[in-house]
């Protein structure tokens, strides 16, 4: 509980230096706006000197869905005011990058930040994969690649040995890709050897959620080292991907004690995460209504206080929940 408790108490005026203040005439503030709309609230992603929209849309449902319903997610999240696009290579085989060069891109490039990550463990396959995906996206470059889903600290070590590193260096240099970041969901310490080993990451992607600090936690033990570098953070599994909602494996929920609506409301978990020092909100829905649902969380958001936060973690830590149980990915 003190280690939960000095983490958050020391991350606590640090969300309000991500924002991007709003522009102003004669006293009056606007949202950003672009030829399609209102944008939803700007941050910084990082050192990298872009600015992001607060919630980015997920990629993995992009592949998993009906093809219609993928369109009508992209046309939601435009509307909605998601500049941000998350992807990757894994996702379907391809099948949501495909998506994003079909519906995404042809409309919306000029306007998008757009991801994607490899999970190529030699420098030979990531750079075959970058231009698979490059071409599935119709893209001649990618805003953001990231060494996707780094496992272990051995697993760092294989994928460094077999030069994936320098084919991210070189692909940044070449243009085809404008930064270059990394992701993981299963072992903090995998982030931890990931960032002892180099400096010339600029992003870094994780499960942030209200019940992480109390179970194998990588905002105690990882994100402290993101602020002090000015890194790119952004945030995923923010309802534990299904575990929050009792399931036991990813994108569903299931029969296990639920801490949501048990213990918090998604608007209380969700608010949460943004109340961190994050860039971005990576959502993954499986439809326009559940998309819409946090888009309006978006608009709604107002920080919560360190004493909310610090209740709300202690509110799931002493409710009768198993981390294996909530937090299922983590190994």
């Amino acid at each position: 509980m003190n280690d939960r408790r000095s983490v958050l108490k020391t991350l606590v005026a640090l969300t309000a230096g991500l924002l991007v203040p709003l522009k102003g005439i004669n006293g009056n503030f606007y949202a950003p706006k672009d030829k399609f709309g209102e944008l939803l609230p700007l941050r910084f992603l990082g050192r990298t000197g872009e600015k992001v929209t607060m919630l980015g849309l997920g990629g993995a449902h992009i592949a998993k869905c009906e093809e219609i319903t993928a369109e009508a997610q992209i046309e939601c999240a435009i509307d909605g005011g998601i500049r941000f696009f998350d992807n990757a290579h894994s996702y379907g085989r391809g099948k949501s990058e495909e998506r994003y060069g079909k519906y995404l891109v042809p409309k919306y490039r000029d306007v998008s930040f757009i991801m994607t990550k490899t999970t190529a463990v030699s420098g030979k396959d990531a750079l075959s994969e970058l231009e698979g995906s490059l071409k599935r996206m119709k893209l001649d470059y990618v805003d953001l690649w990231q060494m996707h889903s780094i496992r272990s600290p051995q697993d760092v070590d294989t994928r460094i040995e077999q030069e994936v590193l320098e084919v991210f260096i070189r692909a940044k240099e070449s243009g085809k890709v404008k930064h270059i970041g990394f992701t993981g969901h299963q072992d903090f310490n995998a982030h931890k050897r990931m960032l002892e080993s180099t400096n010339i990451l600029e992003t870094c992607q994780m499960p942030m959620n209200c019940f992480d600090p109390n179970y194998k936690s990588f905002i105690n033990n990882v994100l402290p080292t993101l602020v002090e570098r000015q890194m790119g953070i952004l945030a995923m599994k923010t309802l534990s991907n299904g575990g929050f909602f009792g399931g036991k494996t990813h994108f569903v929920s299931g029969d296990n004690p639920k801490v949501i609506p048990n213990v918090v409301s998604v608007q209380e978990a969700i608010h949460f995460a943004w109340s961190l020092p994050i860039s971005t909100l990576i959502t993954g829905a499986d439809d326009v209504e559940m998309l819409q649902e946090k888009i309006d969380l978006a608009r709604s958001f107002i920080a919560m206080s360190e004493k909310t936060r610090l209740e709300l973690v202690e509110r799931v830590g002493h409710a009768d929940l198993e981390g294996a149980k909530v937090e299922f990915y983590k190994s």
